[in-house]
């Protein structure tokens, strides 16, 4: 009987990078994959790092867990599977970070004034004191707030990210997860963790089951056992069944989940009645189907039986005057 998956300790060969972020040489917003330039500590020249992160600039102090690896093309890279930035310390840093575009409102020219004006003390005058913003020349009430927003909205990104990895969450799949719920994402995942596998394309069960026992949410909670049963009948999808006997799927659910038989009747019915799950006799016997699953399996028998029939599950098309309007495009 296999037992619920847990978070994977990090192999023995990761090592901790810390240093600066000098140049963003690439970063994509769909999925966080960036590639930086770091000065590092304990090293004299600049490092590739490659990894993931929802927002990223120059001037930001990063913290990456993982391994150095020799790419054919591009060289040494330290490849990071978790990665966390923070506001950076050094007056070099601050106006590097500032001027990065990263803080809507700010350029260049502004954060040199806003870092002659307020030192490092500035990142603690736009988040308490942010009227003293004015006090800079050029910068003005639209301008302040503009400042004011976009720092509210990283602190946020930068609270759910490190939440997420506190929780065992991969600095990939908590990029991932933010892109998916944006500022819910701690609430989603704190509601109901196993979302995660039903939203985000990758995230499977098991990986929602392990950051739920970190969570603290018990074997036995309905949540767990409701997700469980969509669990079970992916693992029957990749035997190739597009469905499951009743008398086959409860077993099979509470061998995989560990939990009581009666649990698992009750999360069925609950399933049921909502339509996540389908229920339908092929023959005599009753089973038991993914919604979407079956809703397509219907749609394919509905085309064949029109093809069967001899008729096209699509308009007739006169060619005559297809073929000219085609050449035309």
């Amino acid at each position: 009987m296999s037992a619920p998956a847990r978070p994977q300790p990090e192999p023995a060969t990761q090592e901790v990078l810390a240093g600066l972020v000098e140049r963003v040489t690439f970063h994509n917003s769909d999925n966080g994959f960036c590639v930086l330039r770091a000065k590092a500590r304990g090293h004299r020249e600049l490092v590739t790092v490659i990894g993931h992160a929802a927002m990223i600039s120059a001037g930001e102090w990063i913290t990456a867990s993982g391994e150095w690896v020799n790419d054919h093309t591009h060289g040494q890279q330290f490849k990071a599977r978790f990665m966390r930035t923070s506001a950076p310390t050094s007056m070099d840093g601050i106006e590097k970070y500032l001027g990065s575009g990263m803080v809507r409102g700010i350029g260049p020219v502004y954060a040199r004034k806003m870092v002659q004006a307020f030192g490092d003390k500035v990142f603690d005058i736009i988040e308490a004191e942010p009227e003293r913003l004015r006090e800079v020349t050029g910068i003005g009430v639209f301008r302040a707030k503009r400042i004011t927003d976009a720092w509210a909205e990283q602190k946020i990104i930068r609270e759910i990210m490190v939440f997420l990895h506190s929780n065992g969450v991969g600095t990939a799949r908590a990029v991932r997860i933010y892109k998916t719920y944006g500022s819910d994402a701690v609430q989603v995942m704190t509601e109901n963790p196993y979302r995660l596998a039903r939203d985000i394309r990758g995230i499977g069960f098991k990986t929602a089951d392990a950051i739920a026992i970190k969570l603290g949410i018990e074997k036995t909670a309905m949540i767990r056992v409701r997700a469980g049963i969509s669990y079970a009948l992916t693992e029957a999808m990749d035997d190739g069944h597009c469905g499951l006997p009743t008398a086959e799927l409860v077993p099979l659910a509470v061998e995989l989940l560990e939990i009581s038989q009666e649990l698992v009747q009750t999360a069925l019915d609950l399933e049921l009645s909502e339509g996540t799950v389908i229920a339908a006799s092929v023959g005599e016997t009753p089973c038991v189907f993914l919604g979407g699953l079956y809703r397509a399996e219907q749609v394919i028998a509905e085309r064949m039986t029109t093809l069967a029939n001899g008729k096209l599950p699509w308009q007739f098309i006169d060619a005559d005057k297809a073929l000219p309007w085609v050449e035309q495009k």
